[in-house]
């Protein structure tokens, strides 16, 4: 089998930091439920994919043409589904989650999505060994578990995130998660495997696909919607959508396709908790409140994971050996 050469992967410091400027910006999306609640999350999905998808289709359309002939019908194919579970489907489960179980909840859940792709990241040829990730994943784990102690404990004395709406919350986050796990390593798979397309073009690409798939999600999310809502009410609406399509969609997808491609897999998962660190701020931001102290460990738990994972990416300067020949 011919060994797959990646020599963009090899600047940790501009990969973390691209990393981190996606997480900054797709923390935002955790508020964006919260600021339209009188909206379903199918009506905030199509509205914000409609929006990337029109926007990606003005910065691609000089490009499209000599696009559409390099690419093949499995690379269509492979955009459909990764638009489908990194966009349309995960968003939905997302802002599902929050507007039943809250930002704190939803967080824990999507919180776990780096030890997923750090496990199956770990079987790459590129990737340290396992052993070498164990600290960061169980720092991790820890981070996760300390949001989600906070977040079961205010929920129960919270009637509004209480019973019913927190299962559901929950079952929408994991299902978000899974979605975006998915999404995650297919995504970095195809930017190793197609090196003709830059990781902005794939972004793009990307958008426009997932604005095809909004424009189907629009009479279905008509349909579903009975509630009436003024024109004041859409006019935040439609503001709130297109911020999200352009600082998350547009500005975010591209910094995190640019990260996938100097980063491995391994690592690549561990930048998710970024999205954590940042949506738990603007949460405690949007409630006007400091972080409860399992709120603060779990900060220090999330920061410890990516300092040890990116210190087990790290190679051993040695001396080259004289090379002889035989």
């Amino acid at each position: 089998m011919k060994k797959i050469l990646t020599p963009h992967r090899q600047n940790l410091p501009l990969g973390v930091l691209c990393g981190a400027g996606a997480g900054s910006l797709w923390g935002l999306v955790f508020l964006a439920p919260e600021l339209v609640r009188s909206f379903p999350p199918l009506d905030l999905a199509a509205g914000r994919y409609l929006a990337y998808g029109l926007i990606a289709l003005a910065l691609v359309a000089r490009r499209l043409p000599v696009l559409c002939r390099t690419l093949r019908r499995h690379d269509w194919l492979v955009l459909f589904w990764l638009s489908f579970f990194g966009n349309s489907f995960y968003y939905v489960m997302l802002s599902m989650g929050v507007q039943k179980g809250g930002i704190a909840l939803t967080s824990l859940v999507i919180g776990f999505m780096p030890v997923a792709v750090t496990i199956i990241g770990s079987r790459d040829q590129d990737s340290p060994a396992f052993v070498k990730l164990a600290p960061s994943l169980f720092f991790c784990i820890v981070g996760a578990f300390c949001i989600g102690w906070q977040a079961l404990a205010t929920t129960s004395q919270s009637p509004e995130r209480a019973g019913k709406d927190s299962l559901i919350g929950l079952i929408c986050a994991c299902a978000a998660l899974a979605s975006w796990t998915c999404f995650a390593v297919g995504n970095s798979r195809a930017l190793s495997r197609l090196d003709h397309v830059s990781a902005h073009e794939w972004s793009l690409l990307t958008g426009l696909v997932t604005g095809a798939q909004a424009i189907f999600m629009l009479p279905i999310a008509w349909a579903l919607d009975s509630t009436r809502h003024n024109a004041e009410d859409w006019a935040w609406f439609g503001s709130v959508s297109l911020g999200v399509a352009v600082i998350a969609s547009v500005c975010g997808n591209s910094l995190w396709n640019r990260m996938s491609r100097l980063l491995p897999l391994t690592l690549t998962g561990q930048m998710i908790l970024f999205e954590t660190l940042f949506a738990l701020l603007y949460g405690f931001l949007w409630d006007w409140r400091m972080p409860r102290p399992l709120e603060i460990a779990s900060f220090l738990a999330i920061v410890v994971s990516v300092l040890c994972c990116v210190a087990a990416h790290r190679k051993p300067t040695v001396q080259s050996p004289d090379v002889q020949t035989v």
